[in-house]
């Protein structure tokens, strides 16, 4: 009777208890993959750095496709080069594996051809020469019209103070060489630059007293000057040219050192089309070194795949918006492909949910993070992050404006939870190496704990 007793009290005990052990053992398992939302509160809110200017967070998690955590998540802010990531969609919609990189028809003993907006036209990263070789070895007469182009040189509320500074080149039909003059310092103390047909337009100006050597261009024309004093040795420097249809048809016959016509004559909708560049190699080069000049002109390109080909900036975004992006969150107000214009403002909600479409439209994690800067590996983000024993853990977009930088990507934490998140900061007067430290900390900490 007692043993039986006993028993029946041990299986008792023991029927009691099991549920407690499972839930104890597997319920360990669970908790690994949640991140308690009040744990990330206490990092972004508790802050103080993120409290002395107007600060916005969201981090998401895919696999619940449920948001963890969200702080000013639905406020906009301005992006800056995050909103390439909105070109970067685009694109990823509207172009194939390939760049279009010219359009043209024979006709007779001629050949007519337009621009695309393809940046990688004789681009000096890019090199891309498919476009040349046609022209080049063309046995035909050459003429070239511009007149697709819809648009001014510069985009929307972009500072006329930085019109010679190298990431704010000109935008135009067909770009030569990144639209943007090299200039160096030559063996014998004097100085090349490249297209070299430029240095037709560089003086030597003894009214100009900078503080150190420098070349300036003129605001209107394509007058450089530089000050009556010696060369530095390994000098270089990349200034914007002033554009026209007129300079890049004589940059065009300097380079093919062929005669070129130029001809007033709109596009017909049988062109035929001359593909360039494998795309991805044009979207890694717009993400990892952030360039502005592959942005906007990769948005012409997709403006080029429209009805009519005309190049229109706000043409693309008002079809991008309309037919890939009207499930965003809140609407975007986006008028260029960079990020240059102040007048872009995204929440960090939205950035997320953009970030999901982008993975969703890649497809693939291996050839999404390739085309991405990599915390401590590459583009942007190779200085900002430590790896964690030489693998990088985050991989997103940069944005940088004075007094505003932000971070959007994707993340995968230590215990291999993948997340995406947008840290967006504006209006703040520290120095943007102390922004860019405290968002590091608590991304770096997120993956460490969770």
């Amino acid at each position: 009777m007692k043993g039986s007793l006993f028993e029946s009290r041990r299986f008792y005990f023991v029927g009691l208890i099991s549920p407690l052990l499972i839930c104890l053992v597997f319920g360990q398992g669970v908790y690994a993959q949640r991140i308690p939302k009040r744990k990330i509160r206490k990092l972004i809110e508790k802050s103080a750095i993120n409290r002395d200017h107007f600060t916005g967070f969201a981090l998401y998690d895919p696999d619940k496709k449920k948001m963890i955590y969200e702080y000013n998540a639905d406020k906009y802010f301005i992006p800056a080069s995050n909103t390439k990531l909105y070109t970067f969609y685009t694109a990823l919609n509207m172009l194939g594996d390939s760049i279009p990189g010219l359009r043209y028809i024979t006709k007779g003993d001629s050949l007519i051809f337009w621009g695309t907006g393809d940046p990688s036209f004789l681009h000096t990263t890019l090199k891309s020469t498919k476009a040349y070789d046609l022209l080049k070895h063309s046995n035909k007469k050459l003429f070239y019209s511009a007149t697709n182009y819809k648009g001014a040189f510069y985009g929307v509320n972009w500072p006329y103070d930085n019109y010679g500074d190298y990431y704010q080149a000109e935008i135009t039909d067909m770009p030569v060489q990144d639209n943007v003059a090299l200039i160096t310092a030559d063996s014998r103390g004097g100085l090349n630059v490249v297209p070299a047909f430029l240095k037709n337009y560089l003086k030597v100006d003894t009214s100009y007293h900078p503080q150190s050597f420098e070349v300036e261009r003129s605001l209107t024309e394509n007058k450089f000057r530089y000050p009556d004093m010696p060369v530095p040795v390994g000098f270089s420097q990349e200034i914007p040219w002033k554009t026209s249809p007129a300079l890049t048809l004589t940059l065009l016959q300097d380079t093919l050192k062929k005669p070129i016509g130029l001809i007033n004559m709109k596009m017909p909708d049988s062109a035929r089309i001359l593909y360039s560049i494998a795309a991805d190699s044009v979207y890694k080069r717009m993400n990892l070194p952030s360039d502005n000049f592959v942005a906007e002109q990769l948005l012409l390109v997709c403006s080029s795949t429209l009805p009519g080909g005309a190049l229109s900036t706000a043409d693309v975004i008002a079809y991008s918006k309309k037919h890939f992006m009207s499930d965003l969150p809140d609407e975007p107000q986006w008028v260029d492909g960079s990020g240059l214009s102040r007048q872009d403002l995204f929440t960090p909600r939205t950035t997320i949910a953009l970030l999901q479409k982008i993975a969703d439209k890649v497809g693939n994690e291996e050839r999404l993070h390739n085309l991405l800067p990599a915390g401590g590996v590459s583009g942007t983000l190779k200085r900002a992050y430590q790896t964690d024993n030489g693998v990088p853990f985050v991989w997103g977009k940069t944005g940088s404006l004075s007094n505003n930088h932000n971070q959007s990507g994707y993340l995968i934490t230590r215990k291999g939870k993948k997340l995406i998140f947008s840290f967006m900061n504006n209006n703040f007067t520290r120095p943007t190496a102390d922004i860019r430290g405290e968002m590091v900390r608590i991304m770096t900490e997120i993956h460490n704990r969770f």
